[in-house]
């Protein structure tokens, strides 16, 4: 008699938002967001310029505070919550515009990272470790953070975020004013560290055609509302998605291109 093999467990759900509006001042930034990141997994979430996307990182992270909804990570309600504890439970924040420490060397950036722990056996493992990603790092190690170019500078603003530890990593867009060549460097690093340490990554991008080669499962937010999801596999099959996001229009029978008529998920 054969016996059926035991289906595999779906991955954790690591971190789950549920109906998260954030606002500043009168103004509301995203509208009901909800979703899901699972543990291992890269998840992305794409959209235009102004469409609310770092503010969702902001609102995880606890730099905004939710006016309503559930964020939860580890099964642990966080909305709300110190944005340092929210660090010490094991989720980084790379935030838009790299923010380092300009007048810190590269290397006390990099302990900036460690600062929540008191292992320094494996903080100094963990140094060699993100310079073996980013070997310019340790070139420049003893240089001001200030005097790094802005690839440089995203560099270190990802393995300061390492030097934490986390399980989570909230990497909001890597590419911003980077060349094509470095953009397509620091997205094959970002993959390796999601497959070589398991850490979860939560991407949020305009580099669509990037962000979708490398993540897992997407979401499509528009005017601060999810309006479409999917494994990326499939996402980016959808024809709206390779018009509005990818820049692949097609001509219509008429001559007309696709892109002049509405979005279909609106």
């Amino acid at each position: 008699m054969n016996v059926a093999a035991p289906a595999a467990a779906a991955p954790e759900v690591l971190l789950a938002l549920a109906n998260v509006e954030s606002a500043y001042g009168p103004i509301k930034a995203i509208r009901g967001v909800s979703l899901e990141v699972r543990r291992g997994e890269i998840a992305t979430v794409l959209g235009s310029n102004g469409a609310g996307k770092s503010t969702i990182l902001k609102t995880i992270s606890g730099i905004i505070d939710p006016r309503r909804g559930t964020i939860e990570f580890k099964g642990t309600q966080i909305a709300s919550r110190d944005p340092s504890d929210i660090v010490r439970m094991g989720l980084s924040h790379v935030p838009e515009g790299r923010e380092v420490f300009p007048l810190l060397s590269v290397r006390d950036n990099l302990l900036m990272g460690a600062y929540t722990r008191g292992d320094r056996d494996a903080v100094a493992r963990d140094m060699e470790l993100v310079y073996g990603y980013f070997p310019i790092l340790k070139e420049r190690a003893a240089q001001d953070a200030g005097l790094l170019s802005g690839g440089q500078q995203q560099m270190l603003a990802i393995s300061r975020a390492l030097m934490a530890q986390p399980e989570l990593i909230l990497l909001d867009e890597p590419s911003l004013g980077l060349s094509p060549k470095l953009t397509k460097e620091i997205f094959e690093i970002v993959v390796r560290i999601n497959r070589e340490r398991g850490t979860t990554i939560l991407l949020v991008e305009q580099n669509a055609n990037m962000a979708l080669n490398a993540a897992d499962y997407g979401y499509v937010l528009e005017n601060g509302r999810i309006v479409m999801e999917d494994r990326c596999d499939r996402l980016r099959e959808k024809d709206d998605i390779k018009e509005f996001y990818l820049g692949m229009k097609e001509a219509g029978v008429r001559g007309e291109r696709r892109w002049k008529k509405k979005k279909t998920w609106r």
